[in-house]
């Protein structure tokens, strides 16, 4: 594995882990400028304050969006995003669960939150296919 670590920046391995980059720190640096959305999703059922969640989940954010763009940790990044996707899940839920109970909130949103949860399957698993293609590109 330790040549692994050093192995060439290929396009193939590099241009879907950039991609999921570019998804997760426009999204880890919201979770600062403007958390209170993202306060407002973190899953009651959680203790302590939802803030806490909010700037740990943006932290995690930027650093598995630093992973994905570094070559020699890509692998570990594209892993790191699979359980990120997976560890967000359940606020993607609470969003959806708020929006549908909320009779203020618009159709469309409320659509928007429902089409979102089955979108995290594609992102685990193009995750997964970044940390493959990154270990196997040496």
């Amino acid at each position: 594995m330790a040549e692994n670590a050093l192995a060439p920046d290929r396009p193939s391995a590099r241009r879907p882990a950039l991609v999921l980059a570019a998804l997760l720190f426009p999204m880890g640096v919201l979770h600062f400028v403007m958390p209170k959305p993202f306060d407002a999703i973190v899953p009651k059922a959680l203790p302590g304050e939802p803030r806490n969640y909010t700037y740990a989940s943006g932290v995690a954010e930027l650093g598995v969006a630093a992973a994905l763009v570094i070559p020699r940790t890509r692998s570990l990044g594209g892993r790191l995003a699979a359980l990120l996707f997976l560890a967000v899940l359940p606020a993607n839920v609470q969003m959806t669960a708020d929006a549908l109970g909320n009779k203020k909130a618009s159709q469309v949103f409320k659509v928007g939150t429902v089409l979102r949860l089955p979108l995290q399957i594609p992102l685990i698993r193009q995750a997964l296919k970044v940390s493959r293609l990154a270990r196997n590109s040496g």
